[in-house]
């Protein structure tokens, strides 16, 4: 198990510690204890540059995940997730949107990038968007009650 964080953003501040301890719990969740993933932190310039370069979209975004087990050579290492690329610059902008903390807003974009590293996709059709959308909820419940149950420690 190797979970690598590379923080390139200097305005928004999260525990690497905690990021990893929370991508370890989600990859437990979904079967991978042993999966390898890398997780980068990046302001918006930097993110709509992968957008447009990899993806042919305008604009920043808010993640995006680059899986490793997919394409010609996927199934060489199934414990090689990929990558799950974060705005932390659009967390925070969304987080103040739906008045929600910036933790719990950055925490649905990791699930929502390792789920897309699990095969999960929520632009194909509406009952795939569910699954994912359910799937997601669930994770993010079951953070939430490992967090309280910390703090209450």
């Amino acid at each position: 198990m190797t979970i690598w964080i590379d923080d390139r953003q200097n305005r928004f501040k999260l525990s690497t510690e905690q990021i990893r301890k929370t991508a370890q719990i989600l990859l437990n969740a979904l079967g991978s204890p042993d999966g390898e993933l890398s997780v980068l932190l990046l302001d918006d310039p930097e993110i709509a540059d992968l957008n447009m370069q990899y993806l042919n979209r305008q604009g920043a975004t808010n993640v995006i995940a680059f899986p490793m087990t997919e394409g010609e050579f996927g199934d060489i290492n199934p414990d090689l997730l990929g990558d799950v690329v974060i705005s932390m610059d659009t967390a925070a902008r969304e987080a103040e949107a739906i008045e929600m903390t910036f933790e719990n807003r950055f925490k649905e974009l990791l699930i929502h990038g390792i789920l897309h590293l699990f095969g999960y996709d929520h632009e194909t059709d509406e009952a795939d968007a569910r699954e994912m959308e359910d799937k997601s909820e669930a994770l993010l419940e079951m953070i939430q009650s490992i967090d309280l149950q910390a703090i209450r420690s």
